[in-house]
């Protein structure tokens, strides 16, 4: 990969492009690199799209130490990254929190979004408050510093029930050296403790094609087709769920996943899936 990098306000952004046709960028869950796309981005680009996948705050090459770890803020990098590349609007995949980044995004500026893939989506608020600050205590405990990378590769390995990569090891290993730089699991901890009320609000007001794809054993759900099916209730959604894939479908069963996010983009495209 040939690493870019955009400097905004507070830090640096890292991020690789590759192909020619309409711009897709992909952003990633927390906890997680770029490199998460390593599957699905090539064969995007086989199918005629620019494919621009981009390291979030804290994580990968991007900058590590940011004041502002929320969702708002990694949809405000997106859109700033369109705007550098000036080739929208673009097609937006979000995985996890990235797929709240995305709702943001598309709803802060439409013009620039042509339409939303939603991964495994963490987009609503899951609890009463009383439980997100509980959880705020445990998640400042497991992500400590002497045991959170630990913790974090045991987590993430669980996340994929099925199928696993088959460079799996070796991609953990990369992960796991990224989170012990400094700084790193503090945005880790940071990106736990926001509720997602940010994206959660927005719901109601998206106005741009939206397609959802969740694993059927996807743990963080406790039924991702329940999840499934409340989002595409709320934003009058297209979903498809992937047997027995977990957290992330795209990079445990592509084969699965590239036709339907291939479909979905000619759809928008052609005009039939407009809002």
């Amino acid at each position: 990969m040939n690493t870019q990098y955009l400097t905004v306000s507070d830090g640096t952004l890292a991020y690789d492009d590759a192909g020619t046709g309409p711009l897709v960028l992909c952003v990633s869950g927390f906890g997680d690199l770029r490199q998460e796309y390593r599957f699905l981005a090539p064969r995007l680009v086989e199918a005629g799209y620019r494919v621009v996948t981009l390291d979030i705050r804290g994580h990968g090459e991007t900058s590590a130490r940011w004041p502002d770890y929320t969702v708002a803020a990694v949809g405000a990098d997106m859109l700033a990254l369109i705007q550098h590349l000036n080739a929208g609007p673009a097609f937006l995949i979000g995985t996890s929190m990235g797929a709240a980044a995305a709702v943001w995004a598309c709803v802060e500026n439409p013009e620039l979004v042509s339409g939303i893939v939603l991964i495994s989506p963490f987009v609503r608020v899951m609890g009463p408050a009383w439980q997100s600050a509980l959880l705020g205590i445990l998640y400042r405990i497991i992500v400590a510093p002497w045991w959170g990378v630990a913790f974090w590769g045991r987590y993430y390995t669980s996340l994929y029930p099925t199928a696993r990569p088959a460079d799996f090891e070796e991609y953990l290993g990369k992960l796991k050296r990224n989170l012990k730089e400094p700084g790193r699991l503090h945005a880790l901890r940071a990106m736990f403790l926001d509720t997602h009320e940010a994206s959660d609000a927005r719901l109601s007001k998206v106005r741009v094609p939206v397609h959802i794809l969740m694993g059927t054993r996807d743990r963080d759900f406790k039924s991702p087709e329940q999840e499934a099916q409340l989002l595409v209730e709320r934003l009058h959604a297209t979903a498809q769920m992937i047997e027995g894939a977990g957290h992330y479908p795209h990079a445990e069963m592509p084969d699965s996943v590239v036709p339907s996010i291939v479909s979905f983009f000619n759809t928008v495209r052609e005009g039939v899936g407009e809002k």
